[in-house]
C-alpha cells in the first residue's frame, strides 16, 4: 500500500465530516514550521544557532538561539494564514494577537516552540508541543482569558520530535498518529496509525535527583518499584530519563510507560514545574487518544480548569493502569493524613 502523506490524510479526514478546512490549513502550517525547525536544528554548529541567546524568557529561564529563532518560525508562520485568532507560546508573557493586516480565523494555537533546549547542544532529541482551542463565540479580539481552556476543549494536539528522524505525532481526536518527515519529497508521511500506549509497563522515567524534595506519596512509589521483584509490586522496573519531555514522551507513546514530573518542594510555590497549557494539556490529549492516562496525581489532567496562561501542574502520564498506581498512591497518602 502507498504511504498517505499528512495532505491526504487531512484532506480525508476532512471529507469525511471529522475536521473542517480552517483547522486542516492551520495543521498543514503548523506542520510546515515544524519542517523549518528541524532543518535549523540538523545544521547544528553549521548553521550558528547553537548556545545560549542572551536573553531570558516569562518563565525566568536562560534561552537557547533555538528557542528564539522556533519562536520566530512559528509566529511568521501562523500569523497570516487566517487560521487563527490569536496564538500563545511559552516563551512570551502574553498571548500574541494577529496583526489586523491579516485575516482571522476561530480558533487559537498555543505551543512550545522548543522543549528540552537545553540538550541541543549535546546533539539530544528535542521539539515542538502544540494545541489548538476554538476561539470563544463573539471573540474577535482574544486576550490571556479565552486561551484558558481546560484541556478536555481540546480540538488538535501534536508534537514534533527532531531526533535520527523527524515524527509528527498528532491527534484531532480520532486516534493518535504518527508521521514521519521524508526529506527527499519534503513531506510528512504516515508511518504509525492509531498508536496504542500499552495498558502496564515496567519503566518508569523521572528526574531522580530530585527524589529528597518529592512528596511523601511519590517517595513510596518509586521506592517500591525500585524494590523490584521482592518489593511489594512483585516485578522489576526500569528508569529511563533524557530530561526532553517530547523524547521521553515519544518514548512512552511507542513502546509504553509512565513520565512523571511531580511536585516537589522545589517548585510547590508554582504549581509545579511543567506548564498546563503548553505541554501538560497537549501531551495528555495525544496520550489518552492512544489508550493511555494522564494526571496531576491527584485529578485528571484535562479536568483541570486553567487560572493562567504560565500555570504548572504536576504530571502523571503515559500507559493507563501505571498512572492508576501513582494516583492511588497520592490519594491515598491524603485520605490518611486528611
Amino acid at each position: 500500500m502507498k504511504p498517505i502523506s499528512l495532505t491526504r490524510f487531512l484532506i480525508e479526514e476532512q471529507h469525511a465530516g471529522f475536521i473542517n478546512a480552517d483547522l486542516r490549513l492551520l495543521i498543514e502550517v503548523v506542520a510546515r514550521a515544524c519542517k523549518t525547525i528541524s532543518t535549523a536544528i540538523s545544521k547544528g554548529e553549521l548553521g550558528g544557532v547553537l548556545g545560549g541567546a542572551g536573553t531570558g524568557n516569562i518563565q525566568g529561564e536562560a534561552q537557547q538561539k533555538l528557542d528564539v529563532l522556533s519562536n520566530e518560525i512559528f509566529l511568521e508562520a501562523n500569523e497570516w494564514g487566517g487560521h487563527l485568532a490569536g496564538l500563545a507560546s511559552e516563551e512570551m508573557e502574553h498571548s500574541h494577537p494577529i496583526p489586523n493586516a491579516y485575516p482571522k480565523g476561530n480558533y487559537l494555537l498555543l505551543f512550545d516552540p522548543l522543549d528540552g533546549s537545553s540538550n541541543i547542544d549535546v546533539n539530544i532529541t528535542v521539539g515542538t508541543i502544540f494545541s489548538v482551542l476554538r476561539c470563544p463565540d463573539g471573540i474577535t479580539e482574544p486576550e490571556d482569558e479565552h486561551f484558558l481552556q481546560p484541556g478536555s476543549a481540546q480540538v488538535c494536539a501534536g508534537y514534533a520530535s527532531y531526533g535520527p528522524s523527524t515524527m509528527l505525532v498528532l491527534t484531532t481526536g480520532r486516534g493518535t498518529h504518527g508521521f514521519t518527515l521524508d526529506r527527499e519529497q519534503g513531506s510528512f508521511v504516515m508511518t504509525k496509525r492509531d498508536m496504542k500506549i500499552p495498558d502496564e509497563t515496567k519503566e518508569f522515567s523521572v528526574n531522580s535527583s530530585n527524589q529528597r524534595f518529592w512528596e511523601t506519596p511519590m517517595q513510596t512509589y518509586v521506592d517500591d518499584m525500585l524494590k523490584g521483584k521482592e518489593g511489594p509490586r512483585g516485578r522489576d522496573f526500569n528508569m529511563r530519563w533524557i530530561a526532553s519531555m517530547v523524547a521521553d514522551v515519544h518514548r512512552i507513546m511507542t513502546r509504553g510507560g509512565i513520565f512523571s514530573y511531580p511536585l516537589d518542594s522545589k517548585c510547590r510555590d508554582k504549581g509545579g514545574k511543567l506548564r498546563l497549557m503548553y505541554e501538560a494539556n497537549p501531551m495528555s490529549f495525544l496520550i489518552e487518544q492512544a489508550g493511555g492516562a494522564a494526571s496531576t496525581g491527584r485529578m485528571r489532567m484535562m479536568d483541570v480548569q486553567p487560572t493562567g496562561l504560565h500555570q504548572r501542574v504536576p504530571v502523571f502520564m503515559g500507559s493507563k493502569t501505571e498512572v492508576e498506581t501513582a494516583v492511588k498512591y497520592h490519594l491515598e497518602f491524603d485520605a490518611k493524613n486528611a
